[in-house]
Protein backbone atom coordinates (compact mmCIF):
# COMPACT_ATOMS: atom_id res chain seq x y z
CA UNK A 1 0.00 0.00 0.00
CA UNK A 2 1.23 3.18 -1.07
CA UNK A 3 2.17 5.68 2.19
CA UNK A 4 0.60 8.98 2.73
CA UNK A 5 2.29 12.06 1.96
CA UNK A 6 3.50 13.81 4.92
CA UNK A 7 1.19 16.19 4.97
CA UNK A 8 -1.75 14.28 5.21
CA UNK A 9 -0.52 11.32 7.59
CA UNK A 10 -1.90 11.81 10.93
CA UNK A 11 1.32 12.99 12.96
CA UNK A 12 1.18 16.42 10.89
CA UNK A 13 -1.89 17.26 12.16
CA UNK A 14 -1.67 15.89 15.65
CA UNK A 15 -1.09 19.31 17.21
CA UNK A 16 -3.20 21.32 14.99
CA UNK A 17 -2.33 24.63 16.01
CA UNK A 18 1.36 24.35 14.75
CA UNK A 19 -0.14 22.16 11.53
CA UNK A 20 -2.38 25.23 10.83
CA UNK A 21 0.17 28.25 10.81
CA UNK A 22 2.39 25.67 8.40
CA UNK A 23 -0.09 25.85 5.81
CA UNK A 24 -0.96 28.92 6.47
CA UNK A 25 2.65 30.06 5.62
CA UNK A 26 3.60 27.66 2.78
CA UNK A 27 0.43 28.17 0.91
CA UNK A 28 1.08 32.22 1.24
CA UNK A 29 4.59 32.43 0.64
CA UNK A 30 3.82 29.85 -2.12
CA UNK A 31 1.03 32.68 -3.74
CA UNK A 32 3.83 35.54 -2.98
CA UNK A 33 6.31 33.37 -5.43
CA UNK A 34 3.54 32.74 -8.17
CA UNK A 35 2.52 36.63 -8.01
CA UNK A 36 6.17 37.84 -7.94
CA UNK A 37 7.61 35.39 -10.70
CA UNK A 38 3.96 36.33 -13.33
CA UNK A 39 5.44 40.18 -12.22
CA UNK A 40 8.36 39.79 -13.14
CA UNK A 41 7.90 37.74 -16.11
CA UNK A 42 5.53 40.42 -17.83
CA UNK A 43 8.44 43.10 -17.34
CA UNK A 44 6.51 45.28 -14.67
CA UNK A 45 8.28 47.66 -12.48
CA UNK A 46 9.71 46.39 -9.04
CA UNK A 47 7.12 48.20 -7.31
CA UNK A 48 4.46 45.76 -8.40
CA UNK A 49 6.48 43.01 -6.55
CA UNK A 50 6.09 45.48 -3.72
CA UNK A 51 2.56 45.50 -4.01
CA UNK A 52 2.26 41.48 -4.38
CA UNK A 53 3.61 41.18 -0.75
CA UNK A 54 1.10 43.75 1.15
CA UNK A 55 -1.32 41.77 -1.09
CA UNK A 56 0.08 38.60 0.53
CA UNK A 57 0.38 40.37 3.94
CA UNK A 58 -3.46 41.79 3.78
CA UNK A 59 -4.84 38.36 2.12
CA UNK A 60 -2.87 36.35 5.27
CA UNK A 61 -4.80 38.60 7.60
CA UNK A 62 -8.01 38.34 6.36
CA UNK A 63 -7.97 34.47 6.39
CA UNK A 64 -6.62 34.50 10.43
CA UNK A 65 -9.82 36.60 10.94
CA UNK A 66 -11.87 34.41 8.22
CA UNK A 67 -10.23 31.13 10.19
CA UNK A 68 -11.38 32.26 13.62
CA UNK A 69 -14.75 32.98 12.10
CA UNK A 70 -15.19 30.31 10.19
CA UNK A 71 -14.33 27.89 13.49
CA UNK A 72 -17.21 29.47 15.37
CA UNK A 73 -19.79 28.70 12.22
CA UNK A 74 -18.36 24.97 12.40
CA UNK A 75 -20.57 24.31 15.68
CA UNK A 76 -23.47 26.03 14.39
CA UNK A 77 -26.28 24.61 12.48
CA UNK A 78 -25.71 23.65 9.32
CA UNK A 79 -28.00 25.82 7.19
CA UNK A 80 -27.27 29.05 9.18
CA UNK A 81 -23.37 27.98 8.99
CA UNK A 82 -23.43 27.84 5.38
CA UNK A 83 -25.31 31.31 4.99
CA UNK A 84 -22.70 32.68 7.91
CA UNK A 85 -19.69 31.34 5.61
CA UNK A 86 -20.98 32.67 2.22
CA UNK A 87 -21.26 36.08 3.98
CA UNK A 88 -17.85 36.26 5.35
CA UNK A 89 -16.10 34.97 2.20
CA UNK A 90 -18.14 37.76 0.16
CA UNK A 91 -17.26 40.44 2.92
CA UNK A 92 -14.18 39.15 3.25
CA UNK A 93 -13.41 39.30 -0.81
CA UNK A 94 -14.71 43.13 -1.51
CA UNK A 95 -12.45 44.12 1.48
CA UNK A 96 -9.78 41.61 -0.33
CA UNK A 97 -10.24 43.79 -3.37
CA UNK A 98 -10.81 47.49 -2.30
CA UNK A 99 -7.53 47.19 -0.13
CA UNK A 100 -5.74 45.74 -3.15
CA UNK A 101 -7.32 48.47 -5.54
CA UNK A 102 -5.80 51.43 -2.50
CA UNK A 103 -2.62 50.19 -3.12
CA UNK A 104 -2.17 49.00 -6.58
CA UNK A 105 -2.85 53.37 -7.03
CA UNK A 106 -1.26 54.08 -3.99
CA UNK A 107 2.25 52.59 -5.91
CA UNK A 108 1.06 54.24 -9.54
CA UNK A 109 -0.12 57.62 -8.75
CA UNK A 110 1.09 60.28 -6.07
CA UNK A 111 -2.71 60.95 -5.17
CA UNK A 112 -4.43 57.23 -4.50
CA UNK A 113 -7.78 57.23 -6.48
CA UNK A 114 -9.83 54.01 -5.71
CA UNK A 115 -12.15 53.60 -8.60
CA UNK A 116 -15.45 51.37 -9.27
CA UNK A 117 -14.03 49.94 -12.11
CA UNK A 118 -10.40 49.05 -10.22
CA UNK A 119 -12.14 47.30 -7.59
CA UNK A 120 -14.67 45.28 -9.87
CA UNK A 121 -10.65 44.08 -11.82
CA UNK A 122 -9.17 42.61 -8.69
CA UNK A 123 -12.71 41.00 -7.23
CA UNK A 124 -12.89 37.48 -9.65
CA UNK A 125 -8.61 36.49 -8.83
CA UNK A 126 -9.02 37.45 -4.62
CA UNK A 127 -12.35 35.76 -4.70
CA UNK A 128 -10.50 32.66 -6.32
CA UNK A 129 -8.25 32.73 -3.94
CA UNK A 130 -9.85 33.44 -0.90
CA UNK A 131 -12.25 30.59 -2.04
CA UNK A 132 -9.69 28.05 -2.84
CA UNK A 133 -8.50 28.27 1.13
CA UNK A 134 -11.82 28.37 2.33
CA UNK A 135 -12.23 25.06 0.64
CA UNK A 136 -8.81 24.00 2.01
CA UNK A 137 -9.69 24.90 5.39
CA UNK A 138 -12.90 22.97 5.16
CA UNK A 139 -11.60 20.24 3.22
CA UNK A 140 -8.99 19.58 6.04
CA UNK A 141 -10.95 19.81 9.24
CA UNK A 142 -13.78 17.80 7.23
CA UNK A 143 -10.32 15.26 7.06
CA UNK A 144 -9.37 15.44 10.71
CA UNK A 145 -13.16 14.75 11.51
CA UNK A 146 -13.77 11.67 9.68
CA UNK A 147 -10.20 10.16 10.93
CA UNK A 148 -11.05 10.97 14.16
CA UNK A 149 -14.66 9.01 13.52
CA UNK A 150 -12.49 6.24 12.40
CA UNK A 151 -10.16 6.28 15.47
CA UNK A 152 -13.33 6.08 17.53
CA UNK A 153 -14.75 3.35 15.34
CA UNK A 154 -11.86 1.04 15.74
CA UNK A 155 -11.67 1.80 19.11
CA UNK A 156 -14.95 0.68 19.51
CA UNK A 157 -14.25 -2.51 17.72
CA UNK A 158 -11.40 -3.13 19.09
CA UNK A 159 -13.20 -2.78 22.98
CA UNK A 160 -15.75 -5.05 21.26
CA UNK A 161 -14.04 -7.98 20.17
CA UNK A 162 -12.55 -7.73 23.70
CA UNK A 163 -15.65 -8.33 25.11
CA UNK A 164 -16.49 -10.74 23.11
CA UNK A 165 -13.69 -12.66 23.47
CA UNK A 166 -13.51 -12.65 26.86
CA UNK A 167 -17.10 -13.86 27.44
CA UNK A 168 -16.42 -16.77 24.80
CA UNK A 169 -13.33 -17.42 27.27
CA UNK A 170 -15.53 -17.47 29.97
CA UNK A 171 -18.15 -19.87 28.45
CA UNK A 172 -16.17 -22.62 30.28
CA UNK A 173 -18.38 -26.02 31.13
CA UNK A 174 -19.76 -25.02 35.14
CA UNK A 175 -20.50 -29.42 34.77
CA UNK A 176 -16.50 -29.81 35.46
CA UNK A 177 -15.90 -27.66 38.34
CA UNK A 178 -19.25 -29.70 39.47
CA UNK A 179 -18.09 -33.13 39.05
CA UNK A 180 -14.89 -31.70 40.48
CA UNK A 181 -16.47 -30.12 43.94
CA UNK A 182 -18.66 -33.61 44.36
CA UNK A 183 -15.91 -36.01 43.82
CA UNK A 184 -13.91 -34.03 46.86
CA UNK A 185 -17.14 -34.22 49.04
CA UNK A 186 -17.43 -37.91 48.31
CA UNK A 187 -13.54 -38.70 49.17
CA UNK A 188 -14.31 -36.35 52.41
CA UNK A 189 -17.32 -37.85 53.54
CA UNK A 190 -15.35 -41.77 52.87
CA UNK A 191 -12.50 -39.89 54.94
CA UNK A 192 -9.66 -40.06 51.94
CA UNK A 193 -8.81 -36.20 53.57
CA UNK A 194 -4.93 -37.20 51.81
CA UNK A 195 -6.87 -37.66 48.50
CA UNK A 196 -9.48 -34.95 48.68
CA UNK A 197 -6.50 -32.53 49.54
CA UNK A 198 -4.58 -33.85 46.20
CA UNK A 199 -7.55 -33.09 44.41
CA UNK A 200 -8.76 -29.67 45.72
CA UNK A 201 -5.00 -28.59 45.67
CA UNK A 202 -5.08 -29.32 41.55
CA UNK A 203 -8.45 -27.43 41.26
CA UNK A 204 -6.83 -24.68 43.22
CA UNK A 205 -4.06 -24.58 40.82
CA UNK A 206 -6.35 -24.93 37.99
CA UNK A 207 -8.70 -22.09 38.67
CA UNK A 208 -5.63 -19.74 39.82
CA UNK A 209 -4.35 -19.66 36.07
CA UNK A 210 -8.12 -19.37 34.88
CA UNK A 211 -8.29 -16.34 36.68
CA UNK A 212 -4.55 -14.94 36.68
CA UNK A 213 -4.50 -14.68 32.47
CA UNK A 214 -6.48 -12.08 31.08
CA UNK A 215 -9.46 -13.54 29.13
CA UNK A 216 -8.55 -12.35 25.90
CA UNK A 217 -5.11 -12.97 26.35
CA UNK A 218 -2.82 -15.55 24.03
CA UNK A 219 0.00 -17.99 25.82
CA UNK A 220 2.33 -20.05 24.49
CA UNK A 221 1.56 -23.46 23.34
CA UNK A 222 3.57 -24.95 26.09
CA UNK A 223 1.77 -22.98 28.74
CA UNK A 224 -1.32 -24.42 27.31
CA UNK A 225 -0.08 -27.64 27.42
CA UNK A 226 0.68 -27.33 31.30
CA UNK A 227 -2.59 -25.80 32.30
CA UNK A 228 -4.52 -29.25 30.41
CA UNK A 229 -2.09 -31.62 32.33
CA UNK A 230 -3.98 -29.73 35.79
CA UNK A 231 -6.81 -30.40 34.34
CA UNK A 232 -6.20 -33.85 33.25
CA UNK A 233 -4.77 -34.58 36.46
CA UNK A 234 -7.91 -33.63 38.40
CA UNK A 235 -10.26 -35.56 35.82
CA UNK A 236 -7.61 -38.94 36.40
CA UNK A 237 -8.34 -38.96 40.10
CA UNK A 238 -11.76 -39.57 39.00
CA UNK A 239 -11.45 -42.04 36.16
CA UNK A 240 -8.40 -43.21 37.13
CA UNK A 241 -7.25 -46.26 34.60
CA UNK A 242 -9.99 -45.36 32.22
CA UNK A 243 -8.36 -41.72 31.10
CA UNK A 244 -5.32 -41.95 29.16
CA UNK A 245 -3.62 -39.32 27.68
CA UNK A 246 -0.73 -38.91 25.66
CA UNK A 247 0.55 -35.70 24.57
CA UNK A 248 3.04 -35.49 21.37
CA UNK A 249 4.13 -31.56 21.21
CA UNK A 250 7.26 -30.87 18.36
CA UNK A 251 9.64 -29.02 20.45
CA UNK A 252 9.34 -26.30 17.53
CA UNK A 253 5.70 -24.72 18.72
CA UNK A 254 6.49 -25.10 22.42
CA UNK A 255 6.35 -20.84 22.20
CA UNK A 256 4.32 -20.62 19.54
CA UNK A 257 1.08 -18.28 21.54
CA UNK A 258 -2.65 -19.39 21.27
CA UNK A 259 -5.45 -18.41 22.93
CA UNK A 260 -5.79 -19.46 26.64
CA UNK A 261 -8.00 -22.70 27.39
CA UNK A 262 -8.20 -22.90 23.84
CA UNK A 263 -7.94 -26.97 23.99
CA UNK A 264 -9.77 -27.45 27.50
CA UNK A 265 -13.12 -27.56 26.29
CA UNK A 266 -11.99 -29.95 23.38
CA UNK A 267 -10.33 -32.44 25.83
CA UNK A 268 -13.86 -32.14 28.02
CA UNK A 269 -15.51 -32.83 25.36
CA UNK A 270 -13.32 -36.12 24.76
CA UNK A 271 -13.61 -37.16 28.23
CA UNK A 272 -17.35 -36.38 28.58
CA UNK A 273 -18.24 -38.65 25.21
CA UNK A 274 -15.51 -41.20 24.87
CA UNK A 275 -14.20 -41.97 28.41
CA UNK A 276 -17.64 -41.01 30.57
CA UNK A 277 -19.94 -43.79 28.32
CA UNK A 278 -17.55 -46.63 28.10
CA UNK A 279 -16.85 -48.74 30.89
CA UNK A 280 -12.97 -49.20 29.97
CA UNK A 281 -12.68 -45.78 29.24
CA UNK A 282 -10.73 -44.11 25.95
CA UNK A 283 -7.16 -42.44 24.99
CA UNK A 284 -6.82 -39.06 24.28
CA UNK A 285 -4.00 -37.91 22.11
CA UNK A 286 -2.96 -34.26 21.93
CA UNK A 287 -0.42 -33.48 19.42
CA UNK A 288 1.10 -30.48 17.73
CA UNK A 289 3.38 -30.21 14.86
CA UNK A 290 5.23 -27.40 12.42
CA UNK A 291 4.27 -26.97 8.70
CA UNK A 292 6.12 -23.78 7.56
CA UNK A 293 4.77 -20.92 8.83
CA UNK A 294 1.41 -22.94 10.76
CA UNK A 295 0.94 -24.81 13.58
CA UNK A 296 -1.24 -28.11 13.74
CA UNK A 297 -3.08 -29.36 16.58
CA UNK A 298 -5.00 -31.94 17.02
CA UNK A 299 -7.29 -33.93 19.89
CA UNK A 300 -8.24 -36.97 19.29
CA UNK A 301 -10.04 -39.62 21.42
CA UNK A 302 -11.03 -43.58 21.13
CA UNK A 303 -14.60 -42.90 21.95
CA UNK A 304 -17.74 -43.76 20.06
CA UNK A 305 -16.95 -41.29 17.86
CA UNK A 306 -20.01 -40.17 15.30
CA UNK A 307 -21.38 -44.03 14.93
CA UNK A 308 -25.35 -43.91 15.71
CA UNK A 309 -24.77 -39.66 15.65
CA UNK A 310 -25.58 -37.96 12.61
CA UNK A 311 -23.88 -34.97 14.45
CA UNK A 312 -21.51 -34.12 17.55
CA UNK A 313 -22.70 -33.05 20.66
CA UNK A 314 -21.78 -29.90 22.58
CA UNK A 315 -20.86 -29.46 25.51
CA UNK A 316 -23.59 -29.24 28.25
CA UNK A 317 -23.66 -25.80 28.28
CA UNK A 318 -24.13 -25.24 24.30
CA UNK A 319 -21.02 -23.54 23.86
CA UNK A 320 -18.63 -26.59 23.13
CA UNK A 321 -17.64 -26.28 19.63
CA UNK A 322 -18.77 -23.32 18.51
CA UNK A 323 -17.35 -21.41 21.55
CA UNK A 324 -13.83 -22.72 19.89
CA UNK A 325 -15.07 -21.51 16.34
CA UNK A 326 -15.82 -17.96 17.65
CA UNK A 327 -12.62 -17.80 19.67
CA UNK A 328 -10.91 -18.11 16.49
CA UNK A 329 -12.59 -16.42 14.38
CA UNK A 330 -12.61 -13.51 16.93
CA UNK A 331 -8.69 -13.98 17.36
CA UNK A 332 -7.38 -14.64 13.79
CA UNK A 333 -10.33 -14.06 11.46
CA UNK A 334 -10.10 -16.26 8.26
CA UNK A 335 -7.01 -17.11 8.83
CA UNK A 336 -7.39 -20.54 10.71
CA UNK A 337 -8.22 -24.11 9.88
CA UNK A 338 -10.96 -25.61 12.35
CA UNK A 339 -12.15 -29.28 11.11
CA UNK A 340 -14.03 -32.25 13.20
CA UNK A 341 -13.96 -35.28 11.46
CA UNK A 342 -13.87 -39.51 12.54
CA UNK A 343 -10.86 -40.81 13.42
CA UNK A 344 -9.27 -43.50 11.28
CA UNK A 345 -9.98 -46.46 13.78
CA UNK A 346 -12.85 -44.94 15.16
CA UNK A 347 -13.52 -41.74 17.52
CA UNK A 348 -13.38 -38.38 16.91
CA UNK A 349 -10.46 -35.73 15.71
CA UNK A 350 -10.97 -32.14 16.10
CA UNK A 351 -7.81 -30.25 14.14
CA UNK A 352 -6.92 -26.75 14.40
CA UNK A 353 -4.53 -24.82 11.98
CA UNK A 354 -2.94 -21.62 13.25
CA UNK A 355 -0.53 -19.45 11.92
CA UNK A 356 2.68 -19.26 13.89
CA UNK A 357 3.23 -16.40 16.31
CA UNK A 358 5.57 -16.19 19.39
CA UNK A 359 4.17 -12.36 20.20
CA UNK A 360 1.25 -11.68 22.25
CA UNK A 361 -0.75 -10.05 19.14
CA UNK A 362 -3.32 -9.03 21.66
CA UNK A 363 -1.18 -6.62 23.43
CA UNK A 364 0.61 -5.37 20.91
CA UNK A 365 -2.98 -4.60 19.40
CA UNK A 366 -3.82 -2.56 22.57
Amino acid sequence: MTPKPAIFSRPFFEQKNRAFWLLQAAGWTGYLLLRSVSTVASAASLKNVLGNIVEVIVGYCLTLLMSVLYGYYRSLPRVPAIFLTMCTLSAATFAYSLIDAFVFTFIRNVSPDVSLSLVLGTLFLNFTVLTGWSALYFGINFYLVVEQQVDEMRMLEMQASSAQLAMLRYQLNPHFLFNTLNSISTLVLLKQTEKANVMLSRLSSFLRYTLANEPTAHVTLEQEVETLKLYLDIEKMRFEDRLRTCFDIDARVAHARLPSLLLQPLVENAIKYAVTPQEDGADIAITARLAGDRVQIAVSDTGPGLIDRPKRPTLSTGVGIQNIRDRLAQAYGPDHCFETRAGNDGGFVVEIELPYQTQDVTKEAA
